[in-house]
């Protein structure tokens, strides 16, 4: 393992700046009460609910309804009721988020109404706050998620650079003082098996602990392509005083598996070739994944109006191993020929990164002149670097047949093609007022600085390259609170992102810029066992990347881009024994400025104008026992295969299905059926020649105990 780079090493200036942060952190509420009140369920739950008023990723206890800005709560009774593993399984409930390009199954990608982050890094995903997109990401496994929360649009004014789409919070779940403890046990298609232990109480009276593990051995439907994981999740929650709350977690996620591009599409059709066929060499062995996260956050609560939080976040993220994968330079992708073999080209991909972060800021509620103010302000920063080596070989003689694949061949070895060492260091500090001016209004102004700074070592060409940008976002929003369960908002918000790399000049590039507007109404039940979101917005960037006319192989920043359209997102009881969450989104997301006439007015990769999904339980009892029946559906329209939008993947609609039984209260059977109908789909694509082909149908049956 590498050691720790200088720049990521604290002064001794920091290491008192950090220090007296750290004395300074604090909570929503006093300490105790946030323990005590928060208990959440220990293993898969039911009967919790699917609508949530409140949410971290927005950075204060705001009530939803009040904020101006769409944000999307999947609770975990969500995520139990579809059995989802993955986080991908629980974002298609959310309107506007779109599966991209997963890295060969190496990582989750998505985007937010339309925007999905860069290419190298992914998208926009938090943990707990604290960015978790950096470096490279196993897929997240939901063990031990809490909920997931999306906040729709514009998000620099509190996280600094990120796409305007919106971004994603992963919450986990806390040490409890009430103890539980539980054991699941999942057998599926495939030979797919899958272990969760779940277990929480206290140790002392004012401290708790709270331990997830999880192992998962999976078959998978493609031919040659398997996975294990294993996850082990310790927290640690330590009262200081009433008032004072000390937090810890550590994650240590391994996943291997074979890197799979997928299929092809044969003269641009999808539908080519078996969606079983890999084309890769079982011979190359796994990818090896190996993510480590460190948490430590210290809440303090100086009033019932007052408080403080701040925290440190250590990451480490290596992904090591060969893979043989599709050459994009491939005649039957583009025009079939008589022969069904394909090209292809091996890799072997070795990265490591380090990532530092510290977070510290402050929450109070206060009146002026009969005007209620609710502050948040604070302070953030980061230190970032990525060591990457790439290897590469592209020989003449290292083809496969896509229908009678023959594998076992000669494994060519891999010349030098990457290796640098990135590294990054940013600032943010940031102020928000969320002002009560009437009874019935809130006015929103925030404000964010940004500064940051790149270094690119480029070891095969011995070449360096920097960049530095002050960045300052602003966002002002105001809602109206028409009657006690509905509210409407409308909002006005900035955003950047910076671009990796340098010109054909070697300067570096202006980092991308967002603008959006959005409009929306909200609508709360009185027992806020219901919720609703409609949501209108426009979103344009500027300053994507685009090539060079004047020199082909650089590019310059003088692409746009704009999304706009409408979302609906619904959830909550619709009687004491039927809850729901459903969703829709209009999306049309297209290239407005590029370099290359014929791409102005292309889709964006991957964005469907149409999508929707619905999910209904049904849950009852009798004798002295408890069942719940569940079905749902997800729709994803047609959308653009490639950036050049020369194939298009088709739109699919698949249904799942879902019960279980509970004879007692300590034992628990489900059932799931993911893809009920073995519709064959493709959830998404980089080009023709790298195609994910969605999961066949799926059956899992399991068995949950707690004591």
């Amino acid at each position: 393992m590498k050691s720790v780079p200088n720049f990521l090493r604290p002064r001794p200036i920091q290491q008192g700046v950090l220090a007296l942060c750290a004395v300074l952190s604090v909570p929503a509420v006093h300490a105790e009460e946030q323990v005590l009140d928060a208990v959440q369920v220990v293993g898969r739950g039911e009967g919790q609910a699917y609508y949530a008023d409140e949410g971290e990723v927005g950075r204060t206890d705001t009530p939803l309804r009040e904020v101006p800005q769409s944000i999307r709560i999947v609770p975990r009774q969500v995520i139990d009721d579809i059995g989802a593993v993955r986080l991908e399984e629980a974002y298609d409930f959310v309107s506007g988020v779109s599966r991209q390009n997963s890295f060969g199954g190496m990582w989750d990608n998505f985007s937010i109404r339309g925007f999905s982050g860069d290419i190298n890094t992914g998208p926009n995903f938090l943990r707990n706050g604290f960015a978790g997109n950096r470096g490279f990401n196993a897929p997240r496994d939901t063990a031990n998620v809490e909920r997931i929360e999306v906040l729709k649009g514009p998000a620099s004014a509190l996280y600094g650079g990120s796409e305007p789409g919106g971004v994603l919070n992963v919450v986990t779940k806390k040490p409890q003082f009430k103890p539980g403890h539980s054991v699941e046990l999942y057998a599926g298609s495939y030979d797919t098996y899958r272990a969760l232990f779940d277990s929480t109480g206290p140790i002392t009276d004012t401290f708790a602990y709270r331990l997830n593990l999880a192992h998962e051995d999976k078959g998978g439907f493609r031919d040659h392509v398997g996975s294990k994981r294993y996850l082990l999740a310790p927290s640690f929650s330590w009262l200081l005083a009433p008032d004072t709350f000390l937090n810890y977690d550590l994650e240590v996620l391994r996943h291997k598996a074979p890197f799979d591009r997928g299929v092809v599409a044969v003269g641009g059709r999808t539908g080519s070739m078996s969606r079983e066929v890999f084309l890769g060499e079982p011979g190359d062995g796994d990818i090896t994944i190996d993510n480590h996260t460190h948490q430590l956050t210290l809440e303090h609560a100086f009033s019932l109006d007052w408080r403080a939080k701040a925290g440190l976040s250590w990451r480490t993220t290596a992904l090591e191993g060969y893979s043989t994968e599709v050459r994009p330079s491939n005649p039957l992708l583009f025009v079939p020929v008589g022969s069904r073999n394909i090209n292809r080209e091996r890799r072997y991909r070795n990265y490591d990164s380090r990532d530092l972060a510290f977070q510290g800021e402050i929450h109070g509620k206060f009146t002026t002149g009969g005007v209620g103010h609710e502050l948040l302000a604070g302070l953030d920063s980061y230190r970032f670097s990525l060591d990457s080596v790439m290897m590469r070989v592209r020989p003449g003689n290292y083809s496969i047949n896509i229908d009678h694949p023959v594998y076992g061949q000669p494994l060519p070895t891999p010349v030098s093609n990457t290796d640098s060492l990135e590294r990054q260091r940013a600032t943010g500090v940031f102020m928000q007022d969320q002002i009560s001016l009437a009874e019935d209004w809130r006015l929103l102004l925030g404000v964010r600085h940004d500064r940051f700074h790149q270094r690119v070592h480029n070891r095969r060409t011995d070449t360096r390259s920097t960049q530095d940008h002050s960045v300052t976002t602003p966002r002002v929003g105001l809602t109206w609170l028409l009657a006690p369960t509905l509210s409407t908002y409308v909002l006005a918000s900035e955003s950047f992102r910076p671009n990796s790399g340098i010109d054909a000049a070697g300067a570096a590039f202006s980092p991308e810029r967002g603008r959006a507007k959005e409009i929306g109404l909200k609508f709360e039940a009185p027992d806020q066992g219901f919720g609703a979101t409609l949501a209108v917005f426009e979103i344009d960037k500027k300053n994507v990347l685009t090539r060079d006319p004047g020199n082909p192989d650089f590019s310059v920043a003088a692409g746009a881009a704009r999304s706009r359209g409408v979302e609906i997102d619904l959830a909550g009881q619709l009687t004491d024994r039927i809850r729901i969450t459903a969703n829709y989104a209009f999306i049309d997301a297209e290239i407005t400025k590029d370099n290359n006439p014929a791409l102005r007015g292309a889709p964006l990769l991957n964005v469907p104008r149409n999508s929707g999904s619905a999910l209904l339980m049904y849950e009852d009892g009798f004798a002295g026992s408890r069942f719940g029946i569940g079905a749902g559906a997800t729709y994803v329209g047609r959308r653009s295969g490639n950036a050049a939008d020369s194939f298009q993947l088709p739109a699919y609609a698949v249904a799942r299905a879902m019960a279980y039984w509970k004879p007692s209260d300590t034992l628990r059977f489900s059932l799931d059926i993911d893809n009920l109908f073995d519709k064959t789909y493709y959830a998404s694509s980089y080009d023709v020649y790298w195609i994910t082909p969605g999961n066949p149908r799926t059956i899992t049956l399991g068995m949950q105990t707690r004591f």
